[in-house]
């Protein structure tokens, strides 16, 4: 297969000025449309890769997206869902030439680290993730004129701002609803930190369902921590030390259910007999459970797409500026396994 190794060599082929390629390249707007698909296809045909130093002088960008990530919450470097997100993210990039610049900072420092990011013209774009109910994030991030999208939402904030999320609260409500049809009626919810956006969504929704169907929702039925195993598995055992232990308990992560079933298991009981439990987020490349009746009944949700349609929606941010913000609310399904069963009565 012919291969075209410069700028000046695919111009040629093209009968295009070298101006009009790269600009077709590396997304101008004032490039018509169907010029830049012609370019591009041809680009791909001809295996032509522009050079990345030539890219960022073209554009006057530094062709890298920024994640920054706090001390606190270093731990999510290493977690799947972290992971997921990060590599669905990264093949967008990919696409269109970008690199990712991961940073841990110390919590103190977060904010004044987007400043100093802007300072450097180190990155072109920024993607948030684990909004809070009213983030400062999104304040300063709109003062600095950086594009950023936003994993999640932030409900109470004013500003306006570009966002990718999976709808939380139907997800709960609906695995509650789940459990109530199977005559389940003590209900525990073992989810994430009360501060952030996404958990307390998903508590409204259990919430929502519980008290639609005339069940009294329980405050010691709701358990919050950082979603991890040994939370999950400390959970298990405060829920099943009760005088009246819950019948099902739903999961905020796939983590924290494995937890819940270590917990079940060192109780003498058995997941999906004894107690039922619904886990969410399941859909993850390095816990996919394709067996033909899966573990968990779950509601899913693929994290991995979400990071693919995060960048997505911050390079056509950053590369026309003046494109109204968007937000993208993606569904989870619901997937019967074989973790969950009508209540004992």
């Amino acid at each position: 297969m012919k291969k075209i190794t410069n700028l000046k060599a695919l111009a040629e082929h093209l009968g295009l000025s070298q101006t009009t390629v790269s600009r077709a390249l590396n997304g101008f707007p004032e490039v018509n449309h169907k010029t830049r698909q012609i370019v591009q296809a041809a680009a791909q045909k001809l295996n032509y890769k522009p050079n990345a130093r030539a890219k960022r002088l073209a554009t006057g960008r530094s062709m890298a997206i920024g994640h920054l990530v706090s001390v606190s919450k270093g731990h999510e470097i290493v977690n799947p869902i972290f992971a997921d997100f990060i590599a669905g993210a990264s093949a967008r990039y990919i696409e269109s030439g970008y690199d990712l610049l991961l940073s841990l900072v110390p919590d103190e420092n977060e904010l004044s680290a987007y400043s100093d990011l802007v300072a450097r013209d180190a990155v072109d774009g920024v993607i948030i993730h684990t909004p809070k109910e009213d983030d400062p994030r999104l304040k300063r991030l709109n003062e600095l004129n950086l594009p950023f999208v936003v994993h999640g939402r932030s409900t109470k904030s004013n500003e306006v701002y570009n966002w990718v999320d999976v709808n939380n609260e139907r997800a709960f409500f609906r695995a509650t609803e789940f459990l109530i049809d199977l005559g389940h009626r003590s209900i525990a919810l073992v989810n994430g930190m009360t501060d952030m956006d996404f958990v307390i969504r998903r508590t409204t929704g259990y919430q929502r369902a519980l008290s639609k169907n005339d069940i009294e929702s329980q405050t010691s039925y709701i358990l919050n921590g950082e979603m991890t195993e040994p939370y999950g598995y400390r959970s298990a055992i405060a829920l099943l030390d009760r005088p009246i232990p819950p019948t099902a308990i739903i999961a905020s992560s796939m983590l924290v259910a494995n937890g819940i079933r270590r917990g079940i298991e060192e109780s003498g009981l058995k997941m999906g007999r004894d107690i039922s439990v619904l886990s969410h987020d399941d859909d993850l490349s390095y816990f996919r459970d394709e067996s033909e009746v899966p573990v968990y009944t779950a509601t899913r949700s693929s994290v991995r797409e979400a990071g693919y349609k995060s960048a997505d929606l911050l390079i056509k941010t950053i590369e026309n500026p003046t494109r109204p913000r968007e937000g993208i609310l993606l569904e989870a399904n619901l997937i019967i396994g074989s973790s969950t069963r009508p209540a004992v009565r």
